[in-house]
């Protein structure tokens, strides 16, 4: 049985007008990951993921070096992580 894991991220860099959170939600249900993600007044982009640790770990690489086709990201960083007994979130939303 695989490791259910939650972790909170930030990303940092041209992230807010390029489709980042649109992306981040698409590539999130194609992992089968749930959470959600939004903008932040200091233009970074905020979220949480839920899932599958090794899916986890895919969508951290994909946060980290990929983005939405638009983005330029500066970094990525990952905290809060710990293993869930179930997840929290029935979806991966974008929060206004």
């Amino acid at each position: 049985m695989s490791k259910l894991v939650g972790v909170d991220f930030e990303v940092y860099g041209r992230v807010q007008g390029v489709f980042f959170r649109k992306y981040t939600q698409k590539r999130g249900k194609e992992l089968g990951l749930k959470g959600w993600c939004m903008n932040t007044d200091n233009g970074t982009v905020v979220g949480r993921i839920e899932g599958d640790k090794q899916k986890v770990e895919e969508m951290k690489n994909w946060l980290r070096y990929t983005g939405s086709p638009q983005s330029a990201i500066d970094k990525a960083e990952f905290r809060n992580e710990k293993e869930l007994s179930q997840s929290t979130f029935t979806d991966f939303n974008i929060k206004k």
